[in-house]
Order: C-alpha cells, then sequence, then structure tokens
C-alpha cells in the first residue's frame, strides 16, 4: 500500500504496527527518520538486548536477514530486525534472493516488524518482489524534494515542532541550505533547542543562531539583482568576499543560476499571469513577483547571456580555465555582469 511517511510514523506512534517496512528512494531523509524512531521506540531498553537485531545490507544476504526475521521473540510481544543500507543485499537483485523475500511477503512472522532502509534506489516495480512490496509491506518511496517545495516543508517543520516562523526567516532558511533535509532539520533544532515555549521564528533568530546574516544572503543579493541595485549588491559581495566559509561561492552560482533559468522560462511563457508562472516555474506564489519583476529589468537575450555567464563562472570556480582567481573576484566580476 502506498503510505507517507507522516502516515508511517503516525501509526508507528499509535503501536499499530505492521510485519514489513519497507523503505526506499532518494530521499534518505525519510528512510532515517522513520527507522530511528522505530530503533528507538518500538522496544524498551530491556527488550531490546535480545529482540532487536541491527542488519547491513553488505553483511547480510537474504538468508540471513529472514532467518534473523523468523525467530520469536523472547519475553517480548515482538522483535525488531532493521537492516540498514538493504541496497547493498548482495542477493536482493537475484532472482534466488527475490523469491526468498517473495516468499516471506506472503506469510511474514507477526511478532516481528522487519524494516528494509533501501537508499537512492528503487526496487524494480515491473518484477514480482517490487510488485509485492507494494502489496504486502508498508511500502515508502521517497523523493528529493524540488527547489519550490523547500520553503513549505521548512514551514511544516517547524510547525510540527509546536513553533511559527516568518516568510523571511523561511527564505533564508531555504536559500541558504537548500534541498539537503537532514541539514536543514538539523539546522532547525539548533534554532528550537533555545526555547522552553514556542516563539515565532524570525530573521534574527535565524541570524543568531544559524550565523545566516539577514542582509548579506542570497536570497537578499537575488533580490538586489532582480532591480539592478548596484550598491546593495556590491555590499553583499563584500560581506560574502570577507566571510568565504559562510558564503561558499557554488551554493551561490547554483542559485542564480535557478533564478535565471526560471526566468528564462517565464520569458517564453505565453501567459504571464501570476497564478501561470507559479504554475510553470514551480516556485509560491509569494515569490512569483519577484519573477514578473525581473520580466520588466532583464531582456530574453539578456537572460540567455546571464545563464551563459553562470556557467563559466562555474567552470571558473572548479579551476577550468582559471589558475589564480579567488572565489571573491569571481563573484564581484559575476555580478557585475550580470547586471551591465
Amino acid at each position: 500500500m502506498g503510505v507517507t511517511a507522516e502516515s508511517i510514523l503516525s501509526d508507528l506512534k499509535s503501536k499499530a504496527f505492521a510485519p514489513v517496512y519497507f523503505l526506499q528512494g532518494e530521499e534518505t531523509f525519510y528512510i532515517d527518520q522513520i527507522s530511528d524512531y522505530i530503533e528507538n521506540n518500538v522496544l524498551n531498553e530491556t527488550e531490546k538486548g535480545f529482540n532487536q537485531t541491527i542488519l547491513y545490507g553488505r553483511d547480510a544476504p537474504v538468508n540471513i536477514v529472514l532467518t534473523n526475521a523468523k525467530r520469536f521473540p523472547m519475553m517480548s510481544e515482538r522483535q525488531v530486525v532493521i537492516v540498514k543500507e538493504a541496497q547493498n543485499i548482495p542477493d536482493i537483485n537475484k532472482e534466488v534472493g527475490q523469491k526468498m523475500l517473495c516468499d516471506y511477503l506472503e506469510n511474514p512472522v507477526p511478532s516481528t516488524l522487519l524494516v528494509f532502509c533501501h537508499k537512492n534506489k528503487i526496487l524494480d516495480k515491473r518484477k514480482a518482489l517490487g510488485k509485492l512490496v507494494e502489496k504486502k509491506a508498508v511500502a515508502l518511496t521517497t523523493k528529493k524534494l524540488y527547489d519550490n517545495q523547500i520553503p513549505a516543508w521548512v514551514e511544516g517543520y517547524i510547525r510540527s515542532k509546536g513553533f511559527n516562523a516568518t516568510r523571511k526567516a523561511v527564505q533564508m532558511l531555504s536559500d541558504s541550505i537548500g534541498a539537503n533535509l537532514e541539514r536543514l532539520s538539523n539546522e532547525i533544532d539548533k534554532i528550537l533547542i533555545n526555547y522552553k515555549e514556542p516563539v515565532q521564528i524570525d530573521e534574527h533568530t535565524v541570524q543568531k543562531y544559524v550565523g545566516i546574516s539577514k542582509d548579506y544572503n542570497v536570497f537578499e543579493l537575488q533580490k538586489a539583482l532582480i532591480i539592478k541595485d548596484v550598491l546593495k549588491a556590491n555590499r553583499i559581495v563584500n560581506y560574502f568576499e570577507a566571510n568565504p566559509k559562510k558564503n561558499p561561492l557554488l551554493p551561490v552560482i547554483a542559485v542564480l543560476f535557478s533564478f535565471y533559468s526560471k526566468l528564462l522560462t517565464a520569458h517564453h511563457a505565453k501567459d504571464k499571469s501570476e497564478r501561470n508562472l507559479a504554475s510553470q516555474l514551480r516556485v509560491s506564489p509569494y515569490f512569483v513577483k519577484d519573477y514578473i519583476t525581473a520580466l520588466r529589468y532583464y531582456s530574453l537575450s539578456k537572460v540567455v547571456d546571464n545563464i551563459h555567464l553562470i556557467r563559466n563562472a562555474d567552470l571558473h570556480s572548479k579551476g577550468i580555465d582559471n589558475a589564480s582567481t579567488s572565489e571573491g573576484q569571481l563573484l564581484r566580476e559575476l555580478i557585475f555582469r550580470l547586471m551591465h
């Protein structure tokens, strides 16, 4: 049955357990979140000694996994078997291994929670095992979030902890950290641990506990570029150059490339209404106005030129055709040429 990470966690917290969990896909944050919850909460500390087994795929062919799964619990209602890095099980993609797993799925041991953490890969759903996992196990397939989905995720994660955040604080975290959900959650937790009672997280809070400046960050740099505010852009570049460890060039280039690529799409859109552009660009309706404004400042040919400039800067930052220019100098030249 197809489910979400939230529904799985809700069932686990309600002690509605299933005999087999198959967690697979690109976004490892959810796989770790669920397997960690099972590892830490299904059994108490006394039960874990005899009834919790952690295996690693590279060292556990299918027969070893199933031998552990078929044991019965000792002095406990259930046992837990977690297979981490299950994508490395030597015979999980071989006919014999898949046949053994299919047989187990048809008749699992009800007192066992067997958990597969199958990261960055997905079973072939055209084959018997892939089909059976969907029918017989609690099966979660995770995907990386798109850039436009990150702010909503940040807002939701903060809200799930009983807090709320301003739009600017959410955007600062999203733009500065990107789509790495594990790092995002860690940085948010680092903020929230400082408060015993729920408060509103704003840009000052983010600056204080995460070290992202409320005035000098890639989000503010993009806003300056949108209206060709040369003075503000240069101030931010100066700050980045003076604090290179906190503001490495590659993430800045990635944000700028994404922005001008979407602006190119906006130029080609026949319907330039806010609703249609938000849909086509996959950006929040809150931020689509930035692209509508940028359309007035950047012609189609200039946008194409800027994408070319950003690609060249990316190559130069990696040492290609660049022997000695520093990251700060590369950024300064890039920002100048983007606006002129």
